[in-house]
């Protein structure tokens, strides 16, 4: 049976903000290293990143102008600032895919993306997703990984933060979405339940689902290590 370090790691936290100057400020003062992301091409968005030593960041996101297209930018003017996502790093995207999908999960990939550095360096990525907001994403790097995830001194932060040690999830039905993540993550994937909760432990983190069937299903809280 696997194992949690045979599990997929927690790539990182989506944080959607309405002014990225002042959710970088914020961050600073809370004692985070915040380094500037760069523009997503072919769409509005654009990012400031906070990597912690285990491999984890968060990706802090806003758009430069209205973005009907895009489900995030919609969850930001619903729910406001916060955490609206989070992303799981496979080791080839297209085969957790293949695998997921053979397991009976509905979910769509690998799609093609990237992202421009400040510095003109280009960053590819491919990611998956399915329909629901109870599971991450997938974020599997096409160009290396250290591109788009700096590495060095700004993982070691003042505040003294070293990663993500839990992501919390309001679930509106937990055994469904505990079958998903098994679908997603396979049959080794540690499942702790308890009343109205479930645990599941990939590499380096823990994933909590919450049963919460008055809230919108989705991320909503997380722990720092």
């Amino acid at each position: 049976m696997s194992t949690p370090q045979d599990l997929m790691q927690l790539d990182h936290l989506v944080i959607a903000v309405h002014d990225l100057e002042s959710a970088m400020r914020r961050h600073r003062e809370q004692g985070y290293n915040v380094v500037v992301g760069g523009k997503h091409p072919g769409r509005l968005s654009h990012n400031a990143l906070v990597v912690f030593e285990d491999g984890s960041y968060f990706e802090l996101i806003t758009w430069s102008a209205d973005a009907p297209a895009e489900a995030w930018w919609h969850i930001l003017q619903q729910q406001g600032e916060g955490l609206i996502d989070f992303a799981l790093l496979p080791s080839s995207t297209a085969q957790v895919v293949s695998d997921a999908q053979a397991r009976g999960l509905d979910i769509v990939g690998p799609i093609d993306g990237g992202r421009q550095r400040p510095d003109g360096q280009a960053l590819k990525w491919t990611t998956a997703r399915q329909k629901t907001r109870d599971l991450p994403f997938l974020c599997g790097d096409v160009t290396p990984r250290s591109l788009r995830v700096p590495e060095g001194d700004l993982r070691r932060h003042p505040n003294g933060a070293r990663g993500v040690a839990r992501v919390i999830v309001s679930v509106t039905d937990l055994s469904t979405s505990v079958q998903r993540y098994r679908q997603l993550l396979g049959p080794g994937l540690q499942v702790t339940p308890g009343p109205g909760v479930a645990e599941l432990q990939i590499k380096g983190c823990v994933i909590e689902l919450r049963h919460h069937p008055e809230m919108p299903e989705g991320p909503m809280g997380f722990e720092m290590k």
